[in-house]
């Protein structure tokens, strides 16, 4: 935040704010922008290039693609509802996030997750394709959940967490049957509790 200064009745210099906008989470906005671009680029295409690019499913694994769909399925949604759903959880939780831990371990966890679910998902759900980032959202609800971690103690906020939105998923996956990846979601909660317990012990100990 700039600051301007004037001159008030008293002939004395007043500090005046000057707000800016800032680039404050990078790794965040990126993240967004990239879901924002591939679909964009889906609904022009009539969805080849989530096909293509922003989908994983049980291609060769020959095909250097496939490897890297395992990656990239995280950036492609099936609709705009699909999409400000998963972004909205993410521009809330990821600025904080990055803050906390930094963008290269953002990186790292939302790069994990992505390989995780997607691997998964070919392994035992070989005619299911899977896209989106709500395996994302999950990691990221399941990290901040303990932030406030310390070395021997187990949050309660995190278990509430836990039991709410991973024993919902749980719950769905065995009697719903619609077409949310449950397993994703899972799978990414789980990332982000293991990656927020093994960072806060790491930070303890430093």
């Amino acid at each position: 935040m700039d600051t301007q200064y004037t001159n008030n009745t008293s002939g004395t210099q007043k500090k005046q704010p000057k707000w800016r906008v800032t680039f404050n989470a990078p790794v965040t906005l990126v993240f967004g922008a990239i879901c924002i671009v591939a679909l964009i680029l889906s609904l022009i295409t009539g969805g080849r290039t989530n096909e293509a690019l922003f989908m994983t499913y049980h291609s060769p694994l020959k095909n250097p693609f496939t490897w890297i769909r395992f990656f990239t399925h995280i950036f492609g949604h099936a609709g705009w509802t699909h999409m400000i759903g998963n972004l909205s959880y993410i521009l809330l939780l990821g600025p904080l996030l990055e803050e906390k831990y930094g963008s290269k371990t953002l990186i790292g966890v939302i790069a994990l997750t992505a390989f995780a679910t997607g691997i998964l998902n070919y392994i035992f759900f070989p005619h299911v394709g899977l896209l989106g980032a709500s395996g994302v959202v999950f990691a990221f609800i399941l990290l901040s959940s303990v932030t406030s971690f310390k070395e021997g103690e187990i949050p309660l906020t995190f278990i509430l967490v836990a039991v709410i939105y991973l024993g919902q998923q749980i719950f769905e996956g065995i009697f719903a049957q619609d077409n949310i990846s449950n397993m994703a979601h899972i799978i990414g909660g789980i990332v982000g509790a293991v990656m927020g317990f093994l960072l806060q012990a790491g930070s303890e100990k430093n």
